[in-house]
């Protein structure tokens, strides 16, 4: 199986040359000199050895991994300081056709990735004025209803996007699976019983997060997948990137979901589960279109979100400790906590943004270090447990030539 989609130059021979094929191959440089011009020279990121030195110690374990779970197919990117230093596709779009190799462009469903679409999506309505985070989502959703009409009337945007409504664990996500529409399964939360006031438990949504569309739709009178596309998809250069059924189920150049079977991974049947619940698990991308979302998230988009509401969207709203079972594989994370779908992940000194995603047999995982200017978004089309390790690897492999990368300085020419 061709797990790579381009050759692996060994480390002693990593330099100038390969940054040049790497970058031009995979879309991640686009500098054009003229015939007159020298060529321009590479950014510091591209120069840094060490940074160098993680990215291919990093691509060998995790295409060697690949090969040992014979997971059938995923695609990685990783940015630092402004620019994507790596961009990779591995595998196949379907196990059953060898020949068709996933590449920077193929686009995959990326499930509660889609939740930090919301997040930002939600700031920059309220920097437009057109949303605040405070509304009560009975302005936009007057259908909603809790088994406390006090309650009820308290619940406020802010709520849905940290998972602080009050409702228990995943209320009625099964009746997102079915295809209800988010209305009518807003009105049937009053039958639930409430674990905590608004904004004091955390209980993970998919339904009651996904209402933040319907209040955007609400309040602007354009569907959530047209603001994504208006307001983030297009001006971030997220060319592939959609949020709907149509969109994928036309795709051309798509990764197949894969189930694991006694003859090993085959692929699945696409369904529409969770485009009627799109903020919550709706976002379809490529590798290519992550790399350019990783860098909105770290700020070096500002005309898409500002710094200062991106930095509201970060800010941790409730500490959710009763899903630690979910970070036992992060080399010690001190303290966890929910943003605004986001998680984020305290350590002694360093704090992490990050989410993981399933949905219709796709997994999904990014994170990023704001402080130092790295972010990593994985996509893969199976289940595969290489989702579960693969960020945590990266991470603790970072954290070793951390000071090294963050210490190396251009040389100035003589």
């Amino acid at each position: 199986m061709p797990y790579l989609r381009l050759t692996m130059i060994t480390p002693p021979r990593i330099g100038a040359l390969f940054l040049l094929f790497f970058l031009i191959a995979s879309g991640a440089c686009t500098h054009v000199a003229s015939r007159e011009s020298k060529q321009a020279p590479l950014p510091p990121a591209l120069r840094n050895p060490h940074l160098r030195a993680l990215l291919a110690e990093f691509d060998r374990f995790f295409a060697d991994s690949m090969a040992r779970s014979q997971t059938p197919g995923a695609a990685l990117v990783i940015v630092k300081d402004s620019v994507v230093v790596f961009q990779r596709s591995y595998g196949l779009k379907a196990s059953n056709r060898p020949s068709d190799t996933i590449g920077p462009n193929t686009v995959f469903r990326i499930g509660s990735l889609s939740k930090g679409f919301a997040g930002v999506l939600t700031g920059i309505l309220v920097e437009d004025g057109q949303l605040r985070w405070d509304d009560p989502i009975l302005r936009y959703v007057p259908e909603f209803r809790l088994s406390s009409p006090e309650q009820t009337r308290q619940v406020q945007l802010a709520h849905l996007l940290s998972h602080t409504t009050g409702l228990p664990y995943h209320a009625y996500t099964n009746l997102v699976e079915a295809g209800y529409d988010l209305r009518f399964i807003a009105g049937q939360f009053a039958r639930l019983p409430l674990q905590g006031n608004p904004g004091a438990v955390f209980s993970y949504q998919n339904a009651a997060f996904s209402l933040i569309g319907e209040a955007m739709e609400a309040s602007t009178g354009k569907t959530y997948a047209e603001l994504l596309m208006k307001k983030i998809f297009r001006p971030a250069g997220m060319i592939h990137a959609s949020a709907d059924w149509e969109s994928i189920r036309r795709c051309a150049d798509l990764a197949l979901p894969h189930v694991y079977t006694g003859a090993g991974w085959l692929p699945d049947t696409l369904t529409r589960r969770f485009y009627n619940a799109a903020p919550a698990g709706g976002v379809n991308a490529s590798i290519a279109d992550m790399g350019q979302w990783l860098l909105v998230l770290l700020g070096h988009k500002p005309g898409v979100v500002s710094a200062g509401t991106l930095n509201q969207v970060f800010q941790p709203r409730i500490k959710t400790n009763n899903e630690r079972r979910h970070f036992n594989r992060w080399a010690g994370p001190k303290e966890a906590s929910y943003a605004m779908g986001w998680r984020i992940l305290v350590q002694e000194t360093d704090t992490l943004v990050y989410h993981g995603g399933s949905v219709n047999d796709f997994r999904s995982e990014i994170a990023l270090h704001r402080a130092d200017g790295i972010g990593i978004c994985i996509l893969f089309n199976s289940a595969s447990p290489l989702a579960n390790t693969c960020i945590p690897a990266f991470w603790e492999r970072y954290c070793a030539r951390r000071d090294s990368i963050l210490r190396w300085k251009v040389a100035r020419p003589e």
